[in-house]
């Protein structure tokens, strides 16, 4: 990326932009590249991880669908890549969700003609106006999927829990809750990463699988329940990403 849109500050690291780095993507700044090349000198296998994340989340949307899902709402869903949502998809109503504005730019530029899909400003840290505006874009008396990939350990414990539980209440018998959440993997040089995100648009926020499995009270887990990215019912146990892990993913249904 050459030139930032206007209001955009390319001197501060961007956790959507980094992401969109660890996964080979050219929209992304110098700041970025630096910052995310920091990561990597902490966690080598970050891009790897960020990998098999993005191979979860085509599993995962599957596996909603073929549950009877037309609906899905994507949140924090970062730059457009390979692999998205709705080409996952491509029968069902999709609506991207990011509050960065770069992210929404190139979002709506890449799906200007693309029918059933919207590209949607709103803060997921916000989850009664996230929830208004959503209200024009999806019937809630039907089934939704929420993905929550990779955002919900950017958000403080006394926000996420209660945004998670909004989302579970406003949606119909039937809907999904996808996610997939990093956890502290090697406790000598994880502030060193929590020390550079901090300095970046959100700061890192660890936690245990027993505190990553509270997001689902009120769903049915899916099997194989909360595991690792690779582990969710892999399509081929040889794909690339196979041993390398970030944190733990799940899909849940409200009953």
């Amino acid at each position: 990326m050459d030139s930032a849109p206007e209001g955009v500050d390319p001197n501060v690291p961007n956790v959507a932009r980094m992401y969109d780095y660890f996964l080979d993507g050219k929209d992304n700044f110098a700041a970025d590249r630096v910052a995310a090349e920091k990561i990597l000198q902490t966690f080598p296998n970050t891009k790897e991880g960020a990998r098999a994340n993005r191979a979860f989340l085509r599993r995962a949307v599957r596996h909603v669908v073929d549950s009877g899902v037309r609906q899905i709402v994507d949140l924090g869903a970062g730059l457009p890549t390979q692999g998205n949502t709705h080409e996952t998809a491509p029968d069902a109503r999709v609506v991207y969700v990011d509050y960065d504005s770069v992210v929404c730019v190139h979002g709506r530029a890449l799906l200007a003609r693309k029918e059933n899909v919207d590209f949607l400003q709103a803060d997921v840290r916000e989850p009664d106006a996230l929830l208004d505006k959503l209200g024009g874009l999806v019937d809630f008396d039907r089934p939704v999927a929420f993905l929550m990939l990779a955002i919900l350990h950017f958000i403080p414990d006394d926000i996420a829990y209660d945004v998670v539980a909004k989302l579970r209440e406003k949606s119909a018998p039937g809907s999904h809750l996808v996610i997939s959440h990093a956890f502290d993997t090697t406790p000598d040089t994880t502030p060193q990463a929590l020390e550079i995100y901090r300095k970046a648009t959100a700061a890192l926020n660890l936690r245990s699988r027993e505190e990553i499995l509270r997001f689902f009270d009120g769903y049915e887990l899916a099997e194989p329940g909360l595991t690792y990215p690779n582990g969710w019912r892999p399509e081929n146990p040889d794909d690339p990403g196979n041993g390398i892990t970030f944190g733990y993913v799940g899909v849940g249904r409200k009953p």
